[in-house]
C-alpha cells in the first residue's frame, strides 16, 4: 500500500509540474485539472497501451502465418491429361498412369441408388451356372466387339461397324471408368451389341441348366435377357452435337430456372424423329390443329437441316419452357429419356416396352405421369387437363423427376453402376480371361489423339483427368421375391389409378356433349 501511495505522490508531483497540469482546454477557458483525474488518466493510458501492444502482436502473428500460408501449397491432385505424340508416329499408351486406386475420402456406407438393385436381376440367369467361355463365344453372333480387361488394361476385338460411332463412345466410356477407378476392376471378358433391340430371347433358355449367351447392350425388355449398360451418349453424341451428359445436365438445370413453372406454356411438348417407329407416327396424330386440340405441341426434328444451321433449334436446355414434356420410345428405348426427365416439367411417359439401366428406379405418379400407348391422344389431353387443374401436384411430379436425375444420375453414379455391373459379372466367369490374338490395346490416347472435330472435342470434354477420391457406393441387396412382387404391383396400381381417373373424365365429358 505504501508503494502505491509513493507512486501516486510521484505522479502527482510530475503532473503538477507539467504543462498538462497547468492548463488544458475546455471550451474557451483554461482551468486547473482536478487531482482526482490523474489516477483515471494514468490507468486509461496503461489500458489503452496494453490493447495497442496486444493488437500489434496479434497482427504480427497473423502476418507471419499469412506469409507462411502463401508459401505453403496444398498438394494438388495428380492429373493425367492426354499425351499425344507426333502425328507421324504410332500413338502408344502412356506407362505412367496409376495402376492402383488410392482413395483419400471414405464415405460412411454410402448406398447406391435403388436402380442398382437391378444389376442382381440382370445377372440372375447365370447365378447357378456361371459364365463359360463357350457362352461368351455364342454371344459373338450379333456382337460389335469383344472387350477384355486384364491387369487394369483394356483390349478390344472388333467384329462389325456399329450405327454411327456408338461403339467408339461406349469404349471411350469404359476407358474413362478405368481412369476413374484405376486397377480396381477384375479381369473380365464380354461381348457388346450396339444395336437398339435386345436379341437374347428368354423362351429359348428355359430350365435350371439353361445357358444363355451373356450379351451387353443399351436396353432390354421383359422377353429378353440382354444385360443393360449405360449408352454411348453419356460421353457425347457427336453426330447430332449433343454434348457429354455432365455438361448437358448443367445446361438443363440452368434452363429450368429461366421460366417459372406456372408461367410456362400449358401444353405438352415433344420434338423428335417420328419416322423411326410406328408408335411415333401415331403420336403425330395428336398434334394441335384447326379440327382438334389434344393439348399437345409436336414438332418434327430434321437433323440434316439442323446440322446445316448449326444446331440452333435443338438446344436441350431451351426445351423446358412447357409445363409438360412427352417421352415416347423409338425403335427401342430412346436416348432422349434422360434429357426429358431432367427438365422439371412433368413428364408424360407413354407406355414403353423397353427399359434402360436407370428408369427402373423411377415410379409412376411420383416421377412421371403414365400415358396409354393404344389411345395416346385422349390420354395426353386428360393428363394436361389434370395438370392444369392441379398445378402444385403436377409441378411436384416434375421437380421430383428432375431431382432424381440430378442426384441419382450424375456421372459419378454412372461410373459406379458400370463398376458394380462389371465387377459382379466378372465374379460369374468360370475361366481366366486372356488377351485375344487379334485384339488391340485401348487407352484414351489411342482413341482421342487421332479423333477430329466434334468427336475429339467431346472426348476431351468427357476425359477423366484423375482418379476419384472416393470408393464406389455400396451395392444394395438384391430384391427378395416378395419385394420384387411388391415393386411390380405398386407400379401397376399407380398406372391403373391414372387410367381409372382418365376413364371417369371421358365418361363425364361425353355426357356433356
Amino acid at each position: 500500500m505504501k508503494r502505491i501511495n509513493d507512486l501516486l505522490n510521484r505522479l502527482n508531483n510530475f503532473w503538477h509540474g507539467s504543462v498538462l497540469h497547468r492548463r488544458y482546454f475546455i471550451g474557451t477557458r483554461w482551468e486547473k485539472m482536478p487531482s482526482t483525474t490523474i489516477i483515471a488518466v494514468f490507468f486509461f493510458c496503461l489500458f489503452y497501451g496494453a490493447i495497442v501492444l496486444v493488437r500489434c502482436y496479434d497482427l504480427s502473428i497473423f502476418s507471419y502465418l499469412s506469409s507462411q500460408r502463401s508459401t505453403y501449397k496444398t498438394p494438388s491432385k495428380q492429373e493425367f491429361p492426354l499425351k499425344c505424340t507426333n502425328t507421324n508416329l504410332t500413338q502408344t499408351c502412356p506407362k505412367d498412369y496409376p495402376t492402383k486406386h488410392n482413395p483419400t475420402t471414405y464415405p460412411s456406407n454410402a448406398t447406391c441408388p435403388s436402380y442398382f438393385k437391378w444389376i442382381h436381376e440382370d445377372l440372375r440367369p447365370w447365378n447357378s451356372t456361371g459364365i463359360t467361355r463357350d457362352m461368351i463365344e455364342r454371344a459373338r453372333r450379333t456382337a460389335h466387339f469383344r472387350l477384355v480387361i486384364v491387369n487394369g488394361k483394356a483390349y478390344v476385338e472388333k467384329y462389325r461397324e456399329s450405327i454411327q460411332t456408338r461403339d467408339m463412345f461406349t469404349l471411350w466410356g469404359i476407358l474413362q471408368l478405368l481412369r476413374w477407378y484405376p486397377g480396381r476392376l477384375p479381369d473380365l471378358e464380354l461381348m457388346f451389341d450396339c444395336d437398339d433391340r435386345p436379341v437374347v430371347r428368354s423362351k429359348d433358355f428355359l430350365g435350371p441348366n439353361a445357358s444363355p449367351p451373356p450379351l451387353f447392350r443399351y436396353c432390354a425388355d421383359e422377353f429378353n435377357l440382354d444385360i443393360v449398360f449405360p449408352d454411348w451418349s453419356f460421353w457425347g453424341w457427336a453426330e447430332i452435337n449433343i454434348k457429354p451428359w455432365e455438361h448437358v445436365l448443367e445446361d438443363i438445370i440452368e434452363g429450368n430456372k429461366r421460366i417459372k413453372w406456372k408461367d410456362r406454356v400449358p401444353y405438352a411438348y415433344w420434338k423428335g424423329n417420328p419416322y423411326v417407329a410406328s408408335t411415333r407416327k401415331d403420336l403425330m396424330k395428336c398434334n394441335v390443329s384447326d379440327k382438334s386440340d389434344w393439348n399437345t405441341l409436336l414438332y418434327i426434328q430434321d437433323w440434316d437441316r439442323e446440322s446445316k444451321q448449326g444446331y440452333k433449334q435443338s438446344n436441350l436446355s431451351d426445351q423446358c419452357n412447357h409445363r409438360y414434356k412427352i417421352y415416347i420410345e423409338g425403335w427401342a428405348w430412346s436416348v432422349s429419356e434422360k434429357y426429358i426427365l431432367a427438365c422439371d416439367s412433368m413428364t408424360l411417359f407413354i407406355k414403353s416396352h423397353f427399359y434402360d439401366f436407370f428408369i427402373r428406379g423411377m415410379e409412376p405418379l411420383q416421377h412421371y405421369w403414365p400415358i396409354r400407348d393404344n389411345s395416346k391422344c385422349s390420354s395426353l389431353k386428360f393428363a394436361v387437363e389434370w395438370g392444369n387443374n392441379h398445378i402444385e401436384k403436377a409441378q411436384a411430379i416434375g421437380e421430383a423427376s428432375s431431382n432424381f436425375i440430378q442426384e441419382n444420375l450424375k456421372m459419378s453414379y454412372v461410373y459406379d453402376y458400370m463398376f458394380h455391373l462389371l465387377n459382379e459379372y466378372a465374379k460369374l466367369l468360370k475361366f481366366k480371361p486372356s488377351i485375344p490374338p487379334g485384339s488391340v490395346e485401348l487407352c484414351s490416347e489411342t482413341m482421342a489423339c487421332s479423333a477430329k472435330g466434334t468427336w475429339r472435342k467431346f472426348m476431351v470434354e468427357s476425359l477423366v483427368m484423375s482418379s476419384t477420391d472416393t470408393l464406389p457406393c455400396t451395392m444394395p441387396l438384391p430384391y427378395d421375391p416378395l419385394d420384387l412382387k411388391d415393386y411390380y404391383e405398386r407400379r401397376a396400381n399407380s398406372t391403373m389409378r391414372v387410367e381409372m381417373w382418365e376413364n371417369e373424365y371421358w365418361e363425364n365429358f361425353n355426357k356433356k356433349q
